[in-house]
Order: structure tokens, then sequence, then C-alpha cells
């Protein structure tokens, strides 16, 4: 089972007042066939189908006909459609589909998102319908409505901005799609529709992955900075090098002949870790900076020379 129709199945068992299951109905109808002489609902979920059942029985003293059938599809999934005939112009105004003269409403009228307990619930029939989301497992996190005009997925877009989830519209074939890709937004609207099984699965996950990135990118810090370090090292040999080349060795000082013989003695080990054993071993206390300042020593002692040496032949060929 997807991690969207575990979802589906957990809020479509939740409890609300009659107001609520109006609204959350509301959201439904809008976004499955409907016209003044018949509503068609089709769903692949049982849990769904049982509770629109239940939803037009309590709320219009309406039965709908349930049709059962096989998809003969890769999945063989079964669907549910769900047909209602009568008091369908009734049902239609009453839930802010058509007005009063038969004519379609884009959007709803307010009353049917009157307080914030209703627009939740009208967010969840929304989801159930044609809502959609992304197994935090996978490799991005990503939640979206499809929506049927512009108009509609804007109003949408703003009741869940409400909710401060960023979510954003983009046209998708003769759809519209409002989505969330934010983990933590994602996590907040699974909560406003009171999905909390799916909250706590998502957020487990989430949290395991953000560790898991976290412990990747301290490693790939750690390794960064070992690469810098043995890069660091071999540059500070190859000038030692040079110097004994050019026979300047016996031309320093004592703490920069110090400081040569630890980093051979010490090829792999940091400036910091390379301070620490000269301080415990000389009992001269040394700092990581007053190291680096010697080895600059080095390099200026070895430019120096070299711009000495460069300029004697310069001039020889004069």
């Amino acid at each position: 089972m997807s991690f969207s129709l575990e979802v589906k199945n957990e809020v479509a068992r939740l409890d609300s007042t009659r107001l609520e299951l109006t609204s959350e109905l509301s959201a439904i109808i809008r976004n499955n066939i409907a016209s003044i002489d018949s509503i068609v609902i089709n769903t692949e979920s049982n849990v769904l189908a049982r509770r629109i059942f239940k939803l037009f029985k309590s709320i219009y003293d309406v039965i709908p006909v349930i049709t059962v059938r096989k998809k003969y599809n890769f999945n063989k999934n079964i669907s549910y459609i769900l047909e209602i005939k009568e008091k369908t112009k009734e049902i239609l105004e009453d839930l802010s589909i058509i007005d009063k003269k038969g004519n379609y409403l884009n959007i709803p009228k307010d009353y049917v998102l009157a307080d914030e307990e209703m627009i939740r619930a009208y967010l969840r029939g929304l989801f159930l319908t044609v809502g959609s989301i992304n197994d935090p497992k996978t490799s991005r996190y990503h939640l979206e409505l499809s929506l049927p005009n512009k108009e509609y997925a804007l109003f949408i877009e703003k009741k869940l901005n409400n909710f401060y989830l960023n979510s954003k519209m983009l046209k998708r074939d003769k759809n519209y799609m409002v989505y969330i890709k934010e983990a933590e937004k994602i996590s907040d609207f699974l909560r406003i529709i009171k999905a909390y099984k799916a909250v706590l699965y998502f957020e487990d996950i989430r949290i395991y992955r953000d560790h898991k990135n976290m412990t990747n990118r301290l490693n790939n810090c750690e390794q960064a900075n070992m690469d810098k370090v043995f890069l660091t090292s071999m540059e500070q040999l190859k000038d030692i090098q040079k110097l004994k080349e050019y026979d300047l060795v016996e031309l320093l000082d004592d703490k920069i002949k110090e400081a040569i013989y630890y980093r051979e003695k010490y090829p792999e080990n940091s400036l910091s870790e390379l301070s620490e054993i000269i301080t415990e071993e000389t009992g001269k206390s040394i700092t990581k900076s007053g190291l680096n300042h010697r080895f600059r020593k080095i390099k200026e002692t070895l430019k120096k020379y070299e711009d000495d040496k460069n300029e004697t032949l310069w001039e020889n060929k004069l």
C-alpha cells in the first residue's frame, strides 16, 4: 500500500461534526463527476467508498448505488463507483457546487469554509480525492493536489498558505497542481488534516534522513579537512626539501629548525596536532598560529633566496 493511500485510509476514519463533514463532502464532490441529474464518485479505496456512503446517508438521507469493478491493468486494482440520482440539485447547491440557478461555481461560498475546523475538513476531503504524497523514504519530499481550473487552484493555494505552508501552483497538462515540497510544511499539512499516525511516521523518517545527511556532511567535511592537512604537510615538506638543496637550513634560527625537525618526524599530523606534540616533547608552549608563522618564515626565506638568485643570473647575462 502506498503512503498516500495509508494517509487517506487514516483520515477517512475520522469522526467530525456535521458541519465539518459537509465541508469535507463538498471538496470530495467538487473533484468528481457531478451534474444536476447525477453525482458519480470513483475511488480505489474501499475505506473512502464507505465514508462517502456514510456521509450521504447521514447528511442527506440518500443511499448511493455502489458498483465494484476490477481494473484489468498491471495492478489489477478494484474500483468503487458511487452514484447518486436523487436530491442531486439540493445536494450540489447545499455543498456550494452550483448556485440556485444551477450554474457551476468555480470556488465554494464562504459558508462551506466558515471557520478553521471546516477549512481543515475541506482540505481533508480535497486530499482524499485529488491528493498524493511521496513516501518520506524516497529521494524527495513532495505533496500535491491536482485541481481542475486556475481560479480554484489559486483559491486552494491561498487557503494552504493561510497555514504558512508555502504552497505553490503550476499548470500541468489540462489541470493545475498546487504542491508543497518542504518536509516540515508537508508534516504541518498532515497535522492540519489530522493524519496523526502519518505525522509520526513522516517525522521519524525525516529525522532519520536529516541525521543521515548531517552525518554524511560531517564525514565529507572531515575528509576535506584531512585532504587539506595532507596538502599543507606536503607543501611544507617540499619547502623543507628545497631549503636542504640550497644548504639554507643551518642559516635558520633554532625555532625554525625545530619546526623542520618535527614536520619531517610527523608528516601526517595537522598543525594543531604538531603544536601539541612539540609542546609536550620540548616543554615549550607553542600554538598552531605560532607554528604556522615559522613555516611562513621558511617560505619567505626560500622566496627571497630564489629572487636574489634569479636577479644575479639576470645581471650576469647582461
